[in-house]
């Protein structure tokens, strides 16, 4: 009974905290209102401020699982279940937040050790299970903010610890125990964040050197899934796009590429084992004259396997550099415990072979310019583009196919991550989608051009080739580690607290010290 009273007590905490993470949700794309977050941090450890470390749980996961679901409603395209398992999954890694952080709110230097939580708790999301999903980071919605130029200093880690910082320090400035020095200390540090990234400079030119290249979007014949099986037709699109864009050149009224970007999945049948999609690949790379990068999924390298990946195709030499995808996404390119889960899941065998994992950095020379090639969801891996960076990309290119997911809000999310990765590396990023969002994003996260959804598209850009690095990509994974490790401190500091203060007054029943504040539960 008294249990059941302890819950009740905790319901109006438990309603403000899905609220704010549904606000927290709705900071991303497609929504795009990024400055809710400095609401959302708050109104959450608002809820969280006195209560015990189950309720912490509670209070943790019902803000998480509210703010997946929000954010990542497109994986329904799937089935509804496997967008509530996401969601659930995702809302059991603020669960623990809410148990530490539910403690560190008591800790003097809280305002340190919250946001610190907050990018360990993302690392977390990014790493586990089957390689983590990066996709919930505060970083990707501020693509079009003054404040995103921070990733080009700290990288994705120190922004989002940047972001998470000011929600901090908004709650510091508005809750009630504050005392008047501490809150004119967060008001002017909030400023001060809000105000010096304002500030920073970002440089759009090359050093000294350009390339041009296009950019092939030859659309699907289809949207959902509607468009798989019809591989034949979405390679001959390409095609027939790329003699256009050869057309116009011959016209004289663009200008001549000297590399063409085709997207992931531009072929769905192997062409070192097919002729006819060989044929259509050789005719359009002898069309243009110049190397295109096609995305083609290979059969093998093991039985009942396959790969994704991008292949250099030149118009004298043939098919040379293959990179293959390295991060394929689990449930959507292979089945974790395959023989376990298929004889019980039915719908799972919709993805045919288990995807093979490559094996090395899509670092591909390509004339005199190298490019860093990453393929669809890797653009959120911060592994992916630190290797590819290390290897010497001077030019970043995404392979993308997010035809499953067209008119979701999902393609819109991958654009913006794509811009914060030009900002933190300070690289233009070329984008070839099956059927959109294709485009080029400038070395400071500007949009030179941004296709529509499910139109056939041909964009020919002159960008910048750069090798001078930022200070991102210089000071590479510290900012991860060194906030990771200050986070799982400020953890174990505060239930080192939590434990003094119990084993203080060992006899006292939790009934007879009552608090306004804790809600035991």
């Amino acid at each position: 009974m008294e249990r059941l009273k302890a819950f009740g007590r905790l319901m109006p905490r438990l309603v403000v905290a899905v609220g704010a993470g549904v606000l927290l949700g709705y900071s991303f794309e497609p929504h795009d209102h990024p400055w809710f977050i400095v609401v959302a941090i708050p109104l959450f450890l608002a809820v969280l401020n006195g209560v015990s470390v189950k309720a912490g749980i509670l209070l943790g996961a019902g803000f998480g699982i509210a703010y997946y679901a929000v954010l990542v409603p497109w994986l329904s395209i799937i089935g509804g279940d496997a967008a509530i398992a996401l969601a659930i999954l995702e809302g059991l890694f603020y669960a623990v937040f809410g148990a530490f952080a539910s403690q560190a709110l008591k800790h003097r230097l809280w305002m340190l050790w919250i946001p610190c939580m907050w990018v360990a708790t993302e690392y977390a999301t990014a790493s586990v299970p089957f390689g983590g999903f990066p996709w919930g980071r505060l970083a990707w919605a501020f693509s079009d903010s003054p404040m995103g130029k921070l990733a080009s200093l700290v990288g994705i880690p120190g922004l989002s610890f940047a972001i998470a910082l000011l929600g901090v320090l908004a709650y510091a400035v508005l809750r009630r125990k504050s005392a008047f020095g501490q809150r004119a200390i967060a008001l002017v540090a909030g400023v001060a964040i809000v105000g010096g990234s304002a500030l920073i400079s970002l440089d759009k030119d090359g050093d000294g050197k350009t390339v041009t290249a296009a950019m092939v979007q030859g659309n699907v014949p289809g949207k959902g899934l509607e468009f798989l099986g019809r591989a034949r037709t979405v390679t001959r699109n390409h095609l027939n796009a790329t003699l256009d864009l050869q057309k116009r050149v011959a016209a004289g009224s663009e200008v001549r590429p000297q590399i063409v970007i085709w997207p992931e999945n531009s072929t769905d049948i192997d062409p070192y084992k097919d002729a006819e999609t060989r044929a259509d690949i050789e005719q359009a790379v002898k069309a243009v004259g110049v190397p295109i990068l096609v995305g083609a999924v290979l059969e093998g390298p093991g039985e009942n396997e396959r790969q994704t990946t991008g292949i250099v195709w030149d118009p004298v030499t043939g098919p040379g550099q293959v990179y293959a995808k390295r991060h394929p996404v689990p449930f959507g390119e292979y089945i974790p415990f395959r023989e376990q889960l298929l004889p019980y899941i039915k719908r799972l065998e919709m993805v045919g072979r288990q995807t093979a994992p490559g094996k090395v950095p899509g670092v591909l020379k390509i004339g005199d310019v190298t490019y860093g090639d990453v393929i669809c969801f890797e653009v959120a891996y911060d592994d992916v583009v630190a290797d590819v960076m290390k290897g010497g990309a001077q030019v970043l290119v995404v392979q993308t196919n997010n035809a499953t997911y067209g008119g979701t809000g999902q393609p819109e999310q991958q654009f913006a991550i794509t811009r914060m990765r030009a900002i933190e590396t300070g690289r233009t990023v070329l984008i070839a989608s099956t059927s959109g969002i294709s485009g080029v994003v400038r070395p400071d996260g500007s949009v030179e051009h941004k296709s529509d959804q499910f139109v056939p598209d041909v964009y020919v850009a002159q960008v910048p080739v750069r090798d001078s690095k930022t200070l991102a990509t210089t000071l590479g994974g510290w900012p991860q580690w060194t906030l990771t490790g200050l986070g799982i401190m400020g953890a174990v500091l505060a239930l080192l607290a939590r434990r003094r203060t119990r084993s203080a007054d060992p006899g006292t029943p939790p009934a007879a010290t009552p608090s306004r504040e804790k809600v035991p539960v």
